[in-house]
């Protein structure tokens, strides 16, 4: 987008990108509204610990105030009873100068972010097929050359609208989509085939389809014998993966399967595509995996206008998992425990290699054990909202409650703002420069239009303010091009190599494709065209089994409840719910009945329901629609209070991603 500040304020003016061509979602048509919102925090909020209640104060109480907490909390609990919870929105510098300050600054080893509630599955599942974690591995416009498109979990036409430029021309070349997904979404209602699973059984389709392939002679064994390893174990688990088995699971019928499989394997290009409803569960990696098999099987990866990759879930989602603020990374996409990346980054920070704190815990597990005694005492919170987006919410927002010290760095006061002892007022993204990296690996640039209002600082401002009366190292400097100077020697020779891209670049090239280690050499737009990136170039099989929901419905809790977004809503809805055009367009929260389920439960459209799991509660209008399956239940999880769907889902998580199961757990409806 462009803007343009006006005397009446800022203007959003669409700009001919690559990736969108002109198209913003409303939400983008409505993103200046909140610059000069009547609710923008100005000043930091200080709790009065006579009332309770959060009270203007200035920056210099509210500086000391975090200080003395956090030297408090440390000198009576050690290093890593301060914690750094960060978000998938911050910039690429922000992101890095946050995982900076929690490891160099405060020397903890726990910061992580709400990113690892998006897409971690996918990210793990990609490291350990193919070596490096890039959403999409090849160019957006790919997608609108692909013969036939799967998309799984997926329902860009609500989460990704411009995306859907790229599938309508798919579609015009004569391509064909394909969607699995337990809703007949906005998406599915667009596609040529659409395969209505249950929620949580998305990885015994990826193996029955697999085993399809397998017995018509669809696999390129080529390509199987000459750049990947591992296929003879994965043949094994897949040969008792026959479709009538994956059927009596899912409910996707046998001839659907055999016809997806087909248009696969015969298509000249074909690329398949996760997202969060295929990635946010207990066995999401192995998911996730299922389906990278079966695109490895079928020869796509490396393949112009073929291949597989996943769709982002936030405004910086690729970029806020490379540079430093996940529980087990440094920048570049280093291994926190691989001794020559800490022995290169400690150089470009300035210490011993040995002073940097080891890996951190994954968000949930760091969330769940604030307050204990053997969790943090102290959190400071960048650019998220667990209160609302957390599983299990009721659970963390008691953890929250029990710290010593909570502070939230946001622009408005959210539900976990609402919370704090200390809130500090921060500047807006059109208010500060700065870099972006999108799905597919782009570097893009975020230019700053006009100055914070008075009285508001940046995350990188505040990160050095604190640095300095904290009278630690790592503070690092304020200002964005030479943290992102720094970035990049810092990424230089990682999987995430940002060496060879500056600013100035960046700005000749509309974005910047990483890796790209040299200043006079190419990018990569496309990936894996000749070798993968482990160490002996070739991709890597997994065989993985299908297992139940961590969470199975029975008598008390018969139905399948699942989460998801709408459009004109994002994320916690802490910024999106402020604007009027968008409250307009999607007012209330809803749960999603089938009228066969609402006849049986005697509830009518509209009327209030609550939506009852092991873990809580929650109540919202009911809305009939024959697009959800008869045994599952959907509601949106962008509003909090009496309405929060994260009252409900379950805090089970991946054993390797940490990714807690979101899409799946078992419900009862009732009326209130």
């Amino acid at each position: 987008m462009i803007l343009r500040e006006e005397t009446d304020g800022v203007t959003v003016l669409p700009r001919q990108f690559p990736t969108n061509r002109g198209g913003l979602c409303q939400k983008g048509w409505t993103s200046a509204e909140l610059l000069d919102h009547p609710e923008r925090l100005t000043t930091p909020l200080l709790r009065d610990p006579s009332t309770g209640e959060l009270r203007p104060a200035s920056w210099d109480a509210a500086l000391d105030r975090i200080v003395t907490g956090l030297h408090d909390v440390q000198q009576r609990h050690g290093r890593d009873a301060v914690a750094v919870f960060g978000g998938g929105g911050l910039t690429n510098e922000k992101a890095y100068a946050l995982g900076r300050f929690a490891r160099v600054a405060l020397r903890t080893r726990h910061i992580d972010y709400n990113g690892r509630f998006c897409m971690s599955s996918a990210a793990a599942a990609g490291m350990r097929a193919f070596g490096v974690d890039r959403g999409l591995p090849f160019p957006l416009s790919d997608l609108g050359r692909a013969d036939t498109l799967l998309l799984v979990g997926a329902n860009p036409a609500e989460t990704m609208p411009p995306l859907m430029r790229w599938l309508t021309e798919q579609r015009e070349r004569g391509g064909r989509l394909i969607v699995i997904d337990p809703r007949v979404t906005a998406t599915a209602r667009q596609a040529d085939l659409h395969l209505q699973a249950l929620p949580g059984t998305d990885l015994a389709v990826a193996n029955a389809l697999l085993h399809i392939a397998l017995t018509e002679g669809y696999v390129d064994a080529d390509y199987i014998a000459t750049r990947t390893a591992g296929f003879t174990a994965v043949r094994r688990t897949v040969a008792s993966w026959w479709p009538a088995r994956a059927e009596a699971l899912s409910g996707v019928p046998v001839a659907d399967l055999e016809e997806t499989a087909r248009a696969l394997a015969t298509a000249q290009r074909a690329i398949i595509l996760t997202a969060r409803g295929a990635e946010q569960h207990a066995k999401g990696v192995d998911t996730v995996s299922g389906f990278v098999n079966l695109a490895l099987a079928l020869g796509l990866p490396g393949r112009p206008g073929s291949g597989y990759g996943c769709l982002t879930g936030q405004g910086n989602g690729q970029g806020g998992r490379e540079h430093g603020q996940k529980a087990d990374q440094l920048p570049g996409y280093r291994k926190i425990d691989d001794l020559e990346a800490r022995a290169h980054v400690a150089r470009v920070w300035g210490v011993p290699a040995d002073e940097l704190p080891g890996p951190g815990v994954p968000a949930y597990q760091l969330l769940d054990s604030l307050g204990t005694d053997q969790g943090p005492r102290a959190l400071l919170v960048f650019g998220s909202n667990p209160v609302v987006s957390a599983p299990r919410a009721g659970r963390i927002e008691s953890r929250l409650r029990d710290l010593d010290l909570l502070v939230v760095v946001d622009f408005l006061l959210s539900e976990t703002a609402a919370l704090a002892d200390v809130v500090l007022p921060t500047a807006q993204w059109a208010e500060e420069d700065g870099t972006m990296t999108n799905l597919e690996g782009r570097v893009l640039r975020r230019r700053a239009l006009r100055q914070p209002p008075p009285g508001v600082r940046t995350d990188l401002t505040i990160l050095a303010d604190l640095s300095t009366r904290l009278e630690l190292r790592g503070g690092g400097s304020a200002d964005p091009h030479t943290v992102f100077e720094e970035l990049r020697r810092a990424s230089a020779g990682g999987l995430a190599d940002y060496a060879g891209i500056s600013w100035d670049r960046i700005d000749a090239a509309d974005g910047v494709f990483w890796p790209c280690p040299a200043d006079d050499g190419p990018d990569s737009p496309r990936l894996f065209t000749d070798r993968f990136a482990t160490p002996d170039g070739l991709a890597r099989f997994h065989p993985v089994e299908h297992r139940p929901a961590a969470e199975e419905v029975c008598p008390e809790y018969p139905l399948h409840f699942t989460t998801g977004r709408v459009l004109a809503q994002y994320q916690s809805g802490t910024q999106t719910r402020r604007v009027a055009a968008l409250r307009r367009a999607a007012p209330d929260a809803f749960v999603e009945l089938h009228p066969d389920l609402a006849e049986r439960l005697g509830v009518t459209d509209g009327e209030p329901v609550r939506v009852v799991s092991r873990r809580g509660e929650f109540q919202a209008p009911a809305r009939l629609s024959p697009a959800i399956r008869s045994d599952t239940v959907f509601a949106p999880f962008h509003w909090g209070g009496q309405a929060r769907a994260n009252s409900v889902t379950n805090d089970a998580v991946d054993p390797v991603s940490g990714m807690p199961e979101f899409k799946i757990c078992a419900v009862r409806v009732e009326k209130p």
